[in-house]
């Protein structure tokens, strides 16, 4: 059935069904991209799912196929002001996640497409990720004359350091396969064509409602025992980025001078 936490308005679909949400990012024409109002409501959706007893998982994905989500909405984002100061940041991305929503319910996400930079965000606040195999996963801060902070620092935690800092640092000249993504962990399981156009999120909501039917005390207090091996270096980690992005970013026009300008694909590469 569909269910009543987020009503799809702002680009966002949330479905409840035997315990699991499915939340699906809904902007196909925008390859999933966050904008304003769909940040809202992802963060607006977590917390109702806190408050929903009923809700024992939930899955994330994006709509349409090509695209899990490739961060904010670029028309989005030039609406942001940021206070003046090189020590605080205002940005929108940061309570997209369950974590940063104090959810603690087991999260899966399922990707199909390309995820890339502020896909992190949920992407880095999952337990785990399926993806379909023709997946890829790329940052493009970097090439664009922007720092990859939050985006680098979550990755940091799910990839071996060299992989999370090549990927950080080449920006959009290379892609991570999904076969790459598997092999350094980044991704949990792949799915082939022969599971079908939806295989990943199958497979993600097979896994969601396993843990839906366990006791869910057990299951949130192991999620909690996870991430509080990481939330340490995690929280030191970020408490450093709004300096380094005032810091490092070149201003808005330059930005926009490299997105326009850059031919598209002119040495981009998968990495196998």
């Amino acid at each position: 059935m569909s269910g009543a936490p987020g009503d799809g308005a702002a680009g966002l679909r949330t479905e409840v069904a035997d315990g699991v949400a499915t939340v699906t990012l809904d902007r196909p024409h925008r390859h999933n991209a966050v904008d304003l109002a769909t940040a809202r409501e992802l963060a607006a959706t977590w917390r109702r799912l806190r408050a929903d007893g009923t809700v024992r998982a939930a899955v994330v994905t994006g709509a349409g196929g090509r695209a899990f989500c490739t961060g904010i909405d670029r028309d989005a984002a030039a609406g942001v002001p940021q206070p003046p100061t090189p020590y605080a940041l205002d940005d929108p991305l940061l309570t997209i996640g369950p974590k940063a929503n104090d959810l603690w319910i087991p999260v899966i996400a399922a990707v199909d497409g390309m995820a890339c930079g502020g896909a992190f965000y949920l992407l880095s606040e999952a337990e785990f990720i399926i993806a379909s195999d023709t997946s890829t996963f790329f940052d493009p801060h970097t090439t664009y004359g922007m720092v990859s902070a939050y985006e680098a620092m979550g990755m940091a935690q799910r990839m071996p350091m060299g992989e999370a800092a090549r990927m950080a640092l080449m920006g959009t000249a290379e892609r991570i396969s999904a076969r790459r993504a598997h092999q350094v962990g980044l991704v949990s399981e792949l799915t082939a064509p022969g599971d079908g156009p939806d295989g990943a999120l199958a497979v993600a909501r097979h896994c969601a409602s396993v843990l839906a039917s366990y006791p869910p005390e057990a299951v949130q207090g192991t999620v909690r025992a996870l991430w509080a091996a990481k939330e340490a270096a995690r929280s030191q980690a970020t408490a450093q980025a709004p300096a380094l992005i005032a810091l490092g970013n070149l201003p808005p026009e330059r930005q926009a001078e490299l997105f326009t300008a850059r031919p598209r694909s002119s040495r981009e590469y998968r990495l196998r």
